[in-house]
């Protein structure tokens, strides 16, 4: 069992998203803490990048923040490094292909597995071009985990059949953020994904409430929330993990609930 899946082992799973250096890569680490400690199944930390296609203005936001106060691919190594002290839950990167290529993909990946990263989601690599980082992500046993998005459509029981650690599924179409309801057809989604795996499905994008997070886990194995996370770092600054402790306590609560 790899430690990805041991994180749907216990039922539904929360997995909170968080911005590496927002505001500074102290309150990052207070934060993962604080989510680790109320409930948080696996969490995904964000490498700042200068043009994050796949995220609204919450997370671009973070992202400038970031960069702004000197965060770079190599200090967020050393946050791992800091936290693998004693957060024992699964962490993944989730960045771009820039990031990793401009580090050198084996470096990144490599570096990626001596920190204890357990894998890394790149939403702008499409389904096809995953071999430029797949073999190398394989040697060193890092999961490329993949994404489903409702546009998907007949190419979602392919993704599925080879996919690793568990299964973005995008609940909608454009970038991340709030959203007050969720129309997309999941189920259908669910279903064909089923078929052709048993690795856990998460659902992500647009999840802010425990209601949404309770009837998105009902639907799949768990849910992803980021931008009602980077909201509380930009509301509160370094006072934020405390807040986020909270959050994800209540919101762990709605994924089992």
């Amino acid at each position: 069992m790899t430690k990805i899946r041991q994180a749907f082992e216990n039922g539904k799973a929360f997995i909170p998203f968080i911005t590496c250096g927002d505001p500074d890569l102290e309150t990052t680490a207070a934060a993962v803490r604080a989510a680790a400690e109320n409930g948080a199944d696996l969490i995904e930390l964000g490498i700042p990048f200068s043009d994050p296609t796949a995220e609204g203005p919450v997370i671009q936001g973070a992202n400038i923040r970031a960069l702004n106060g000197g965060v770079n691919t190599d200090k967020v190594f050393g946050l791992v490094r800091e936290l693998r002290k004693d957060v024992k839950i699964p962490l993944v990167f989730m960045t771009y292909a820039n990031v990793v290529f401009s580090y050198g993909a084996e470096r990144f990946i490599s570096t990626c597995a001596q920190t204890g990263i357990d894998g890394i989601i790149l939403p702008d690599i499409p389904f096809e071009e995953k071999d430029e980082f797949l073999p190398v992500c394989r040697k060193y046993d890092v999961a490329l985990i993949s994404l489903i998005a409702p546009t998907s459509e007949n190419r979602i029981g392919m993704i599925a059949k080879e996919a690793e650690g568990f299964i973005y599924l995008v609940s909608s179409l454009g970038v991340t953020g709030v959203r007050s309801e969720i129309k997309t057809d999941l189920s259908s989604i669910v279903s064909v994904i089923r078929e052709n795996t048993d690795i856990p499905v998460a659902v992500g994008f647009g999840i802010s409430t425990p209601q949404q997070a309770h009837d998105m886990a009902a639907l799949s194995d768990g849910a992803i929330v980021g931008s009602a996370v980077v909201k509380l770092l930009e509301k509160y600054g370094k006072d934020a993990p405390e807040y986020i402790g909270e959050y994800v306590r209540s919101m762990k609560r709605g994924v089992i609930g």
